[in-house]
């Protein structure tokens, strides 16, 4: 079996969970993002200046990307914090000009553990001065076995990011936008939020590709 149709035939029954899940969670998900914005001024917490990018790229919400949610409104996200390869402090704030592919994942998931490979070729192929993915490990008890599993996994392409704390999930839980892993955020140059994936999705397909390429304006 091609290479291809095995990644295919692995994800399947991930991405059939992770559909029945967004159906489950998209009304909560939703209602606890209003509320915790609910203290900010209202207008603020918009990005109307995406709202272009969000029109471009909701009809290609679909295919291997389908459970991918495109909001009307862009929202700005809170600054989310995590250290690099080195250990030194970073946020989404430090990608600030660039839209990002934030990725959420352990080791001891089993659907983060299948799409990264496909996340590793996405920042291959796509990767550069304005799009990028950041992956970011949340493996609280040995973190080290996190550097490991890229390694065995021959990962190339996607730069080390962690969190061993797990601030970062929490903070997004706090937004609504962590239900589970892997958590997938599509951030503007802005620091908006112009898409949420709860769950596995294969980006490396056409589909999220061409997803990609509308956010970027392409």
């Amino acid at each position: 079996m091609p290479e291809q149709a095995r990644q295919d035939t692995k994800l399947r029954p991930v991405r059939v969970l992770a559909a029945a899940a967004v159906l489950g969670v998209l009304a909560g998900a939703g209602a606890i993002y209003m509320t915790s914005m609910g203290g900010r001024n209202e207008s603020a917490a918009f990005c109307d200046e995406g709202s272009a990018t969000v029109a471009r790229m909701a009809p290609l919400a679909r295919g291997e990307v389908a459970a991918l949610l495109v909001p009307e409104r862009p929202r700005r996200l809170p600054k989310l914090a995590f250290t690099d390869g080195a250990g030194r402090p970073v946020s989404t704030a430090d990608f600030a000009g660039k839209t990002v592919l934030l990725n959420v994942w352990a080791t001891w998931c089993a659907p983060c553990r299948e799409e990264m490979p496909a996340l590793d070729t996405l920042e291959g192929e796509m990767g550069g001065q304005d799009f990028g993915v950041v992956a970011v490990s949340i493996d609280t008890q040995e973190p080290e076995k996190a550097r490991d599993f890229l390694s065995e996994l021959k990962i190339e392409n996607l730069a080390f990011y962690a969190d061993p704390s797990a601030r970062l999930f929490q903070d997004l839980k706090v937004a609504g936008r962590a239900v589970g892993l892997p958590t997938t955020l599509l951030i503007d140059p802005e620091g908006c939020e112009i898409g949420y994936l709860p769950g596995p999705a294969h980006w490396a397909s056409e589909d999220a590709k061409a997803l990609i390429r509308a956010a970027l304006g392409r």
